[in-house]
C-alpha cells in the first residue's frame, strides 16, 4: 500500500526527471574541497580565542573580511569565531564539543597554555577527524608539541618582546634613567606568547635594567590592577611597568595615575584596547608594541581555504620555507604605537634588524578608522 507521502515524492522525483535539473539545483551546502558547492550542509571554520577581549574583535572584522575576500560562501563554508572563558579546561571543553560535532571543516586556536598536553591532544583527535586544525596568536610549546598542529600564524612573539625592550631602553635612556628595575604582567606566565614576549623584552632592554617579576594574572582586570599596585609597593628600584597581555595596558595606566608616579614610572605596553589608546593620548603610556589581530583573521581563512582545496601554491606563498626551521610561521607584522608629542623615539630609529612599522597615535587611529575598528 502505497502511502500519500510515498505517492507524492514518487510525482516530484518523475517530474524533476521529466523537466530536467541543472547542476546547480542538485548541489548544495559545503564542499570542504574548496572547489565548488557539494552536497551537503554548510561547514564551518572556527575561531577559538583563549579568553575574551576587544582584542578579538579586530581579529573577528578580519576573519568575516576573509570570509568576504575568499568567497567561502559559494564554498559552502562560514567562518565563526568562538570565544573561550579564559582557562585551560574551556578550550579543553570546546575542543571535545567540536570533536563530537560533524559540520566543522577547520579549527584555529589560540591556546591558552602552551605546554598543556590535554589540549594538544584534543587538537590531535580533531585532526585525526580530518579536521584542518591550526594555531592563530598562542602557538604550542613547539619544542613538545609541534605535531599538534601543521601552521601558525600570528606574531613572532619574541621578536615583538624585543621591539618593546628596545623601545623601553631609548625611553629609559632619554630620561637620563641608568638602571632600576622592571615588571612585567600578562594574564598567564607559562603561555607561549606571553612567555616569548617576556624573553624578548628581557633581551633587549639591556643589561642595566633588572627583571624584579613576572606577575600573572589569570585574565582578571582586577586583579591585573591588583597586581600593579604590589609591584609598586614591593619594589622602590621600579622604573618601568611592562603590559603584555592588552588588558595589562589601561590596567597599568590607571594605577600609575591612581598612585601619582607617572613622573619616575615608564609604561609600555602590548595591543592597543581602545581606552588603551586614550590613556596613551593623556599622557599615561609611553609606547606600544601593536599586532594585527585583523591581518591574523584574514589570513586564517585565506589558508583553511588553501588547505581544504589543497591549493599547494597559496600554502607555498605564505609559508615560502616550510620544511626548514620555524618554516611553518606567518608572521602578521608589528606596529610601534608612540604619542603624537614628546617621545624620544622617532621614525627609523630603532633598530634595524627589528621589522615593525613605526606610527604615531593619531596615524594609527586613521588606520583603525579605515577598517571600522577601534582597537587592535
Amino acid at each position: 500500500m502505497i502511502s500519500r507521502r510515498q505517492l507524492a515524492l514518487s510525482v516530484v522525483c518523475l517530474l524533476g526527471l521529466a523537466v530536467g535539473c541543472s547542476p546547480e539545483a542538485k548541489k548544495g551546502g559545503a564542499d570542504v574541497t574548496g572547489k565548488g558547492a557539494a552536497a551537503g550542509p554548510t561547514k564551518r571554520l572556527i575561531f577559538l580565542t583563549n579568553g575574551d577581549d576587544p582584542f578579538w574583535d579586530a581579529c573577528n572584522a578580519g576573519l568575516q573580511e576573509g570570509a568576504k575576500l575568499f568567497d567561502i560562501e559559494s564554498k559552502g563554508l562560514v567562518a565563526v569565531m568562538e570565544k573561550n572563558n579564559g582557562t585551560a579546561q574551556g578550550q579543553i571543553e570546546k575542543l571535545r564539543q567540536f570533536a563530537s560535532q560533524s559540520d566543522i571543516a577547520g579549527v584555529a586556536i589560540s591556546v591558552i597554555q602552551a605546554d598543556n598536553a590535554a589540549i594538544v591532544e584534543e587538537m590531535k583527535k580533531l585532526a585525526a577527524k580530518g579536521v584542518k586544525v591550526i594555531t592563530v596568536d598562542s602557538d604550542v610549546d613547539r619544542a613538545r608539541f609541534r605535531d599538534a598542529r601543521p601552521y601558525y600564524i600570528g606574531t613572532d612573539n619574541i621578536v615583538g618582546g624585543r621591539l618593546l625592550g628596545a623601545a623601553a631602553g631609548k625611553i629609559l635612556a632619554a630620561r637620563n634613567v641608568a638602571s632600576g628595575g622592571y615588571v612585567q604582567f600578562a594574564g598567564f606566565t607559562d603561555v607561549d606568547n606571553a612567555r616569548a614576549r617576556m624573553d624578548g623584552f628581557k633581551e633587549a632592554v639591556g643589561s642595566a635594567y633588572t627583571e624584579l617579576d613576572r606577575m600573572p594574572d589569570g585574565m582578571e582586570g582586577a586583579k591585573a590592577r591588583d597586581n600593579v599596585r604590589t609591584a609598586l609597593v614591593n619594589h622602590q628600584d621600579l622604573v618601568a611597568l611592562v603590559g603584555i597581555w592588552a588588558y595589562d595596558a589601561p590596567a597599568i595606566a590607571e594605577v600609575v595615575k591612581e598612585r601619582a608616579v607617572r613622573a619616575k614610572t615608564t609604561v609600555v605596553t602590548f595591543d592597543a584596547q581602545a581606552i588603551a589608546l586614550e590613556h596613551m593620548g593623556n599622557g599615561l603610556i609611553d609606547a606600544m608594541v601593536v599586532q594585527n589581530p585583523f591581518e591574523m583573521g584574514s589570513q586564517t581563512v585565506r589558508l583553511f581555504v588553501a588547505m581544504l582545496g589543497d591549493d599547494q601554491g597559496v600554502i607555498k606563498e605564505m609559508f615560502p620555507n616550510l620544511g626548514t626551521e620555524n618554516g611553518d610561521i606567518f608572521t602578521t607584522g608589528l606596529r610601534l604605537i608612540v604619542p603624537d608629542e614628546g617621545s624620544p623615539i622617532k621614525q627609523g630609529e630603532m633598530p634595524a634588524d627589528i621589522p615593525h612599522e613605526f606610527k604615531t597615535l593619531t596615524e594609527f587611529r586613521e588606520w583603525l578608522t579605515r577598517y571600522g575598528l577601534t582597537s587592535s
